[in-house]
């Protein structure tokens, strides 16, 4: 029975409100045992305690789920609005519920908008202080990065960050890999790693395997987003718009698939990473 957890999940939003304990048992028997809540506004960092709230309800009345972790932060991309009192909550948050790590937190210049002068120094001095958190409160830390690779480990060297994290939905090559991995990071892996497409991100992984060690990696379905290319369909069905914790196996496969490893062996060294860097 394979054991998983989903390291980078936004399954708090209300676009599973009517089914997530449907969804929360399906992952389960599908050997999903843990899933990381992630934070991204903090207007929404209530209801990431109600969704962890709701399911540890379904735990304890007997019913199949995953337990659920909290990771609280403030996104990149949505800088413009993000105010300084978002760092005060998130503090508060930290503070009043046990977290696993601050997330997810980084840099984002993807969009013209995310690229204007003000908007790239509020997000830097947002991720220091951020890193700040995490150094006071002992927490490894979830990272977004889109193209912004040499800036973010610029900015971590500075800080002289010592906790670690992942670098999730990874994107860069392999010398960015690398360099993250030096630093105690875990390379996060998504769905597009089943696309025969994606070749920048299977061959960064499958090179990052070959001389650092699978060691470097955790998985992850970044629900709703990066849903997995088998379960992408044309029509306009939910089902069709929303990754779920339960395609994480195919994630998994789609790893093993590339790396020729053994399903369960992979497994199991999976959870080992993601339980070594959470502590659960």
């Amino acid at each position: 029975m394979l054991q998983l957890i989903d390291t980078h999940t936004h399954f708090d939003i209300d676009m599973f409100d009517h089914d997530r304990a449907e969804q929360s048992a399906l992952a389960y028997q599908r050997g999903v045992k843990h899933i990381v809540l992630i934070g991204y506004l903090a207007k929404y960092f209530a209801q990431m305690v109600a969704c962890q709230q709701q399911m540890q309800g379904l735990i304890e009345s007997g019913k199949p789920s995953p337990t659920a972790h909290l990771a609280f932060g403030l996104h990149p991309f949505y800088i413009t609005e993000q105010v300084t009192n978002d760092l005060v909550k998130l503090e508060q948050f930290i503070q009043r519920y046990p977290s696993v790590a601050i997330g997810e937190i980084g840099l984002d210049t993807f969009s013209d908008e995310m690229k204007l002068p003000h908007n790239v120094a509020k997000q830097q001095d947002f991720f220091i202080q951020q890193l700040e958190l995490a150094t006071q409160y002992q927490l490894p830390v979830l990272l977004h990065i889109r193209r912004a690779h040499a800036d973010t480990l610029r900015i971590l060297k500075q800080q002289k960050f010592q906790n670690g994290g992942i670098a999730h939905s990874f994107s860069g090559g392999i010398q960015e890999a690398k360099a993250l991995v030096d630093l105690g990071f875990k390379i996060g892996v998504t769905g597009q790693v089943t696309n025969p497409n994606a070749k920048k991100l299977r061959n960064t992984i499958t090179e990052l395997v070959k001389t650092v060690g699978l060691e470097s990696l955790v998985i992850e379905t970044d629900c709703p987003d990066m849903m997995p290319l088998s379960c992408q369909t044309n029509d306009n069905t939910l089902d069709s718009r929303r990754n779920v914790p339960a395609n994480l196996p195919i994630v998994l496969q789609g790893l093993a698939d590339l790396l020729q490893i053994d399903v369960d062996s992979l497994s199991k060294m999976l959870w080992k990473n993601s339980t070594r860097l959470f502590d659960f």
